[in-house]
């Protein structure tokens, strides 16, 4: 772990020193905006699919036990589900607000 780590350490640091002066100015934090909204996006989309997994289960487990109950159900989970993919999709607008800074 320490080796990958040094690795990209090195990565990030070692490619500006190397790199010829041409009077144009960079912006460094085009990188990092670029990893974090990779990150923000795959722990959203990751939670939300988790999330939606696990209320689907528990859904079935409740109609197994009781399958009088599905008309009852039935509302409550979908709205449930709704509100699971919409902070999904608030984290893929705000993902496309930034990307803007890249």
């Amino acid at each position: 772990m320490k080796k990958l780590s040094f690795i990209a350490a090195m990565l990030f640091v070692s490619l500006p020193a190397i790199a010829q002066d041409t009077g144009v100015v960079i912006d460094a934090n085009k990188g990092w905006y670029a990893i974090g909204l990779s990150i923000m996006l795959g722990l959203g989309a990751f939670g939300a699919t988790s999330g939606q997994g696990r209320v689907g289960a528990a859904a079935m487990e409740g109609l197994a036990r009781n399958p009088q109950a599905s008309k009852a159900m039935f509302v409550p989970m979908i709205v449930v589900l709704a509100l699971i993919e919409s902070l999904f999709i608030l984290t893929w607008l705000i993902a496309s607000g930034m990307s803007g800074k890249i």
